[in-house]
């Protein structure tokens, strides 16, 4: 995927002679002009998708404080004592022992806490679980693609046949663990490079995959063969931009998770274009010894945490000293959470909803949703209530960090969800509350473009943001009555590049891409 803007590395010295060429080659210039616009509203964003397998306990991770005597009642095995939690000023929640980097970072508003995730109707199987959170279907749907499957598809149609190319030479999502997902499983075919573990990351950077065989069995050998020699092709733009890294910042050795990192900002910082990579961390599946019987902050549950807390900040400094991590954000999921209530063998069972971490420099930060309420008189059977539908926080990265429009969105979640901010500037619109049809002329525009949209009584205010979410002017301010609302904009002293515009009139929020030429 060609991740560099082109417009905003082109001067219009070369563009618009490029241009002209087109109109007068062979190539239509209306297919043309559509693949430049397609590559001027590419980012070189990256999201990082790290999968908790196994379901994790929010109940510990993110503890609700105002309910520590009702907790103490219903989860008196697992509980942990309250000199012990990670208080944070400011908030009515604390993290476990274990998060105290995660702490900080939480403080420095670079991790949003999303509260209460999950989806109706919970099936607390593993693999159907799984399943619905790769796929983003409903539970009682089966649907054979994933969610950053069809995202990327949506953007690249002629994948794997005309890949890889001159635009878009790098893998378009890399997975490290154990095989292939459903996640980036498209409605055609897989979209991601796999690497199994470290170790086979590492002989790549020293062998290049075979050949596949010369052979007549037909079109599924023909796939097989197409797939290999991508992969070849792919190991090599890999293992370059592996090797264009000399040093990186320490690593923990005996940790799972920070080796399959080490070599995700390894491959960022080398220069690799790949928009989507997924790592794993396993053993979630806590029944039991989730703590240990004589100190609840030790066991199964705080090793992993501290394992995942030690992970992403022994990534992040190595982003920021490669020069790479306001590029990259990077999301926890979980098939699921674990019951109210905690068993007689030190753990918990399978729940419903939990917390999902969202970090990096331009993460919106802070508190999303509310503590989940505990009464103190739980019983086995019931389960936290959801408070956001994990749709609407893909929904809400897709649109908000990795820019995608409404039709790669749709196209992620399958139908439309309410946004929730994850991105340090960003302003959403509700699906209840519909955003006006909007028309933005010229765009891509080059001095002067007009937006035009029906207003309602009240006050309407426009800003533009750069890629980085950053602010860069107000466009307009003032009250509009109900009717047609037609505003110029004046944009020459901007850089070429992508733009969002955010528009707020009333209670209305909606954004439109902007391309400057």
């Amino acid at each position: 995927m060609k991740r560099r803007s082109f417009l905003k590395h082109t001067g219009h010295s070369f563009a618009i002679p490029g241009l002209l060429g087109l109109m007068s080659g062979g190539t239509s210039y209306a297919q043309s002009l559509d693949s430049l616009l397609r590559l001027a509203n590419e980012t070189d964003r990256v999201l990082v998708l790290i999968y908790l397998e196994g379901g994790n306990d929010g109940l510990n991770t993110v503890i609700p404080l105002m309910y520590g005597t009702e907790l103490n009642k219903v989860r008196p095995h697992v509980i942990l004592p309250d000199n012990k939690q990670l208080k944070i000023e400011g908030t009515d929640f604390a993290f476990h022992p274990a998060l105290a980097d995660l702490k900080t970072l939480y403080q420095e508003r670079r991790l949003q806490v999303v509260q209460s995730v999950g989806y109706p109707n919970q099936n607390f199987s593993h693999f159907r679980s799984t399943d619905i959170w790769m796929s983003a279907s409903d539970a009682d749907k089966l649907v054979t693609s994933g969610w950053s499957g069809r995202y990327l598809e949506s953007l690249h149609p002629g994948y794997p046949e005309e890949y890889p190319n001159v635009v878009n030479p790098d893998p378009l999502a890399i997975e490290l663990g154990h095989g292939s997902s459903l996640i980036f499983q498209g409605r055609l075919s897989n979209l991601s490079m796999v690497v199994n573990n470290p170790t086979e990351f590492y002989n790549l950077l020293e062998n290049a995959t075979d050949a596949a065989p010369d052979s007549r069995a037909g079109e599924k050998l023909e796939y097989v063969r197409l797939i290999a020699q991508q992969s070849q092709k792919y190991g090599a733009v890999v293992k370059k931009a592996a090797n264009n890294i000399k040093s990186q910042k320490p690593f923990p050795e005996n940790n799972r998770l920070a080796q399959q990192l080490k070599i995700v900002s390894r491959l960022i910082a080398g220069g690799l274009k790949t928009p989507l990579y997924m790592v794993r961390l396993g053993s979630f599946d806590t029944h039991d010894n989730q703590v240990e019987d004589m100190d609840h902050t030790q066991g199964r549950h705080a090793n992993l945490l501290k394992t995942l807390n030690d992970a992403i900040i022994a990534f992040m400094k190595d982003l920021e000293h490669q020069g790479v991590d306001d590029r990259v954000m990077g999301m926890t999921m979980s098939e699921f959470g674990r019951r109210i209530v905690s068993n007689a063998s030190l753990g918990t069972d399978h729940g419903s909803s939990a917390p999902m971490f969202i970090f990096g420099n331009t993460s919106k930060g802070g508190y999303l949703g509310t503590p989940p309420i505990i009464t103190g008189k739980e019983i086995y059977q019931d389960n936290l209530p959801i408070q956001h539908d994990f749709r609407q926080v893909y929904a809400s990265v897709v649109s908000q960090w990795l820019q995608g429009d409404s039709a790669s969105t749709a196209a992620t979640t399958l139908r439309e969800f309410d946004q929730v901010p994850v991105v340090k500037g960003s302003v959403v619109a509700s699906v209840t509350e519909q955003a006006p049809q909007v028309s933005l002329y010229p765009n891509p525009v080059i001095d002067l473009a007009t937006i035009e949209f029906m207003a309602v009584s009240g006050l309407v205010s426009m800003d533009l943001y750069n890629h980085a979410g950053q602010k860069v002017k107000n466009v307009y301010h003032g009250r509009q009555g109900s009717g047609a609302f037609k505003q110029q904009i004046q944009l020459s002293e901007l850089s070429t590049g992508i733009y969002i515009l955010k528009v707020i009139n009333d209670k209305r929020a909606f954004s439109v891409k902007l391309i400057k030429m």
